[in-house]
C-alpha cells in the first residue's frame, strides 16, 4: 500500500466560510490545501446579488494569508425575489460561480429560502440559456417526512422532475448522503453531479447518540444508516465523473454547538484532504483519488484543473481540538483532539 501519494491541488466545490470573526478565523485551513473553492451564501443577511456576492469576495481575499493564490468561486443565495438578469450578468462577468437553492428552513440560515420551486422556474430557464450551474440542498423540508428520509423523498420530488423540466440545466446535487441519492446520480442525465463529504464517509447516524447526545457529529443533511454510507463509500472511490469533493466545512462556535437548540454542520477544513485520504486508502482506492480531489469538480464545472500538485504522507499526527476565535469563542473541530493518518506535506 502507498505510503505517499502527489496529486493535482483539489478544489473544494462546498465551502462555509462565514463572516467576521469567524472568517478571519478559518479561511486559512481551507486555502493551505484548495485552489478554489465554491463559497457558500448563506449569511445573515444573504448573498442574493451580484453586488453582494462582489462585497463579500473581497473581505474573503482581505481575510486570506499573505501571498495566497487561493481563489473563491461566489454563488448567490436563490430566493423566490431572485433577478434573473442580475444571475446571467454576474456569471458572465465572472463575478459568481453559481447559485444556490436551498428549500426554506432546510439547514443553517435557510429561512430566506424558496417557498416552492415553481417560483423559480423562470431564474431556471435563464440559467439553462446561459450555462449558469445550480447548486441545490437536496432536502424536503415537509415535517410529516422522517429526517432521514428527506433527501430521498426531495431525488423523487424535486430533482427528477427537475432535471426532466431543465434538460440542459447543470445541476450540482451537493452533500449526497443517501443510497437513493447517489443512484440518481449515477443514473441521470449528463451535467448532474455530486459532492460528498468527508464526515459522511467516515461516520453513521449511531456517531450522533453514543454515550448520548454529540452535537459536534450533527449536521444536515443529517447523517443516515450504515448502508448509505458505504453506497458513498463507493461512489466516491469508484472513479466516477459525477462525484467529486465537497467538505461542506461549517464552523460554528461551541456554545452554538452545545445549546439546548444546536447548529447543524461541521468545520471539517483542518483535517479534510486527510480524512478523505484516509478513505481512499482503507478502500483501496488511492489510484482514484485524484480525479475525486481534483479533476471531476473541475471537469463539471467547465473549469481547467489546478496545475500546482499537493503531497499527502501516510505520517500520522495530532489535531488541535479547536479554533480559537479572536472574540474568544472557540470552533470545535473535526476529529479535533484525535490522530489522524495522512498529513498533507508543505
Amino acid at each position: 500500500m502507498s505510503e505517499r501519494i502527489t496529486i493535482r491541488r483539489p478544489d473544494d466545490w462546498h465551502v462555509h466560510l462565514r463572516d467576521g470573526a469567524m472568517l478571519e478565523a478559518v479561511v486559512a485551513h481551507t486555502a493551505a490545501q484548495f485552489g478554489r473553492a465554491i463559497i457558500m451564501p448563506n449569511l445573515v443577511p444573504p448573498v442574493v446579488t451580484t453586488t453582494d456576492a462582489l462585497a463579500y469576495r473581497r473581505r474573503i481575499e482581505a481575510a486570506l494569508p499573505p501571498d495566497s493564490e487561493f481563489k473563491p468561486l461566489m454563488t448567490l443565495y436563490m430566493t423566490d425575489d431572485t433577478d434573473a438578469s442580475d444571475v446571467i450578468a454576474g456569471y458572465a462577468d465572472g463575478t459568481i460561480a453559481a447559485v444556490k437553492l436551498y428549500p426554506q428552513h432546510a439547514t443553517t440560515n435557510a429561512h430566506f429560502g424558496i417557498s416552492r420551486i415553481e417560483a423559480v422556474y423562470p431564474v431556471l430557464a435563464a440559467m439553462e440559456r446561459t450555462g449558469v450551474p445550480l447548486l441545490m440542498h437536496g432536502e424536503v423540508t415537509d415535517g410529516e417526512v422522517d429526517i432521514f428520509d428527506r433527501e430521498a423523498v426531495f431525488v423523487e420530488r424535486v430533482l427528477e422532475p427537475l432535471a426532466k423540466r431543465f434538460p440542459g440545466l447543470t445541476i450540482t446535487m451537493e452533500h449526497v448522503t443517501s443510497a437513493e441519492g447517489v443512484a440518481f446520480v449515477e443514473a441521470a442525465r449528463p451535467g448532474i453531479g455530486a459532492t460528498i463529504t468527508p464526515h459522511h464517509l467516515m461516520f453513521n447516524r449511531n456517531a450522533i447518540f453514543q454515550g448520548g447526545i454529540r452535537p459536534h457529529y450533527y449536521c444536515l443533511p443529517i447523517a443516515k444508516r450504515e448502508n448509505h454510507r458505504q453506497a458513498l463509500r463507493r461512489a466516491a472511490t469508484s472513479g466516477s465523473p459525477r462525484f467529486f469533493l465537497g467538505t461542506d466545512t461549517a464552523p460554528h462556535t461551541r456554545g452554538a454547538k452545545e445549546a439546548a437548540c444546536g447548529c447543524a454542520g461541521l468545520f471539517v477544513a483542518p483535517v479534510a484532504l486527510a480524512t478523505y485520504a484516509q478513505v481512499f486508502d482503507e478502500e483501496g482506492a488511492l489510484d482514484t483519488f485524484e480525479a475525486f480531489a481534483s479533476l471531476n469538480g473541475p471537469r463539471h464545472y467547465g473549469l481547467e484543473p489546478n496545475q500546482g500538485t499537493v503531497t499527502l504522507v501516510k505520517r500520522p499526527r495530532f489535531v488541535a481540538e479547536d479554533v480559537a476565535l479572536a472574540t474568544g469563542e472557540a470552533v470545535h473541530v473535526y476529529r479535533g483532539g484525535e490522530e489522524v493518518t495522512w498529513t498533507v506535506e508543505g
